[in-house]
């Protein structure tokens, strides 16, 4: 059974939160941040490069992405040099297409032609990861994000996706991929056996963290003096 310390994959913070961020900054385990528009809405953030800024601070110098939100092609260029001044760990999160189903595989090219370093984010389908592995190898250090997660939500086994995501930039040493938008601690052992070489790990999965291989007779026990805890003080009685 596999624990923190027997895995190879990187595991990066997935969230919006300051205070969150810091303290994930903090722990030796968490390798480097992630972040895109929705995380950062639900979180309450009003000024996005504000927002950036303050979480450059916190990081100490780690990976983390941030991600353009326009649909014009020639906009995401823009932001996406502007996002990719304010530091050399800053990767810029591209959408595989616009919200019109446009694939940004040019973008991709021109960017990361010009030095800008991409985390190429939704990406689903085995089109989609060789078109964007095409473009990514030999460029700068990027990302290329598989959304496994999201890959299992529609009933589908996400490893076959994440190999084939692994194998398509095995030639190159800049771009690595990311199994996104986990459900559950198991995606980071199964992340870790497929060769991925970066998960994203929210807040609710860093809690869990400490059960990763933990004794199963033991986390029984556990479970069953947490029912009878519950149970006592909620004072039931029949």
């Amino acid at each position: 059974m596999s624990t923190i310390e027997d895995l190879k994959v990187k595991i990066f913070a997935d969230g919006a939160d300051i205070a969150g961020i810091a303290a994930a900054a903090e722990d030796p385990v968490i390798r480097g941040f992630t972040t895109n528009p929705t995380l950062m809405r639900q979180a309450g953030v009003d000024d996005y490069e504000q927002f950036a800024l303050k979480a450059l601070e916190v990081i100490d110098g780690k990976p983390i992405s941030f991600e353009v939100f326009t649909d014009e092609f020639p906009q995401m260029a823009r932001q996406a040099r502007r996002i990719a001044t304010w530091g050399d760990n800053v990767f810029v999160k591209i959408p595989v297409s616009n919200s019109v189903g446009e694939p940004s595989y040019d973008l991709i090219a021109e960017l990361v032609g010009s030095g800008v370093s991409l985390n190429v984010t939704a990406v689903f389908t085995h089109e989609q990861i060789d078109a964007v592995a095409e473009r990514l190898v030999g460029g700068p250090p990027s990302y290329l994000s598989v959304f496994a997660g999201r890959i299992a939500d529609a009933g589908v086994d996400p490893v076959p996706y994440v190999r084939h995501a692994v194998d398509a930039v095995v030639s190159d040493d800049h771009a690595e991929v990311i199994w996104a938008s986990p459900r559950e601690v198991l995606n980071i052992v199964q992340a870790d056996q497929c060769g991925c070489h970066v998960i994203t790990v929210t807040n609710d999965l860093v809690k869990k963290l400490p059960n990763l291989g933990k004794d199963l007779a033991q986390y029984s026990l556990e479970t069953v003096q947490m029912f009878r805890n519950d149970a006592l003080s909620a004072g039931y009685q029949l």
